[in-house]
């Protein structure tokens, strides 16, 4: 990447929250495989806050929902960036996204909200943040949340 992803956030008045540690110490927040970065879910959560909590369709509305999604996105990059021991200009793609919405029964907008993750990686990583997505609803989350996002990620050597 030419430009410095941090550049970028500072640009869009976007604050890196602390990288969040795993919740449990069966898991990692990402695994690496050759030139494969696997992203572990991230909540919407600002250091040991967790924000966002609800349903989509229910508690939550569709803009707390793309917010929620957005911050997640941004969690995955703090995350992303400790995996790489800071050198997040490593990243040559985001191949896969994952977007799962906790949903009311009704909802079907889960591809709306997913949006807030995806335009906000292709803001900091310009064609590099373009991926394949699946935006999917689910019953329920993770202490409550009302979005989850993971990804699968390229890098150079």
């Amino acid at each position: 990447m030419s430009v410095n992803f941090k550049d970028r956030l500072a640009a869009l008045g976007a604050e890196l929250p602390p990288a969040a540690k795993p919740g449990s110490p069966f898991f990692l927040q990402a695994a690496t495989m050759g030139n494969l970065v696997f992203m572990s879910g991230q909540i919407p959560r600002r250091g040991d806050e967790i924000l966002f909590k609800g349903r989509l369709g229910n508690t939550l509305s569709n803009e707390e929902g793309y917010k929620a999604a957005r911050l997640c996105a941004l969690n995955l990059v703090v995350q992303l960036e400790e995996a790489l021991d800071g050198r997040i200009e490593r990243v040559k793609r985001f191949l896969k996204l994952t977007v799962f919405v906790n949903a009311a029964p009704s909802f079907i907008d889960a591809s709306s909200v997913a949006n807030g993750a995806s335009e906000l990686l292709m803001e900091v990583f310009g064609d590099a943040g373009r991926h394949a997505r699946s935006a999917i609803g689910v019953a329920t989350l993770p202490r409550g949340v009302g979005v989850e996002v993971e990804a699968i990620v390229e890098i150079a050597p």
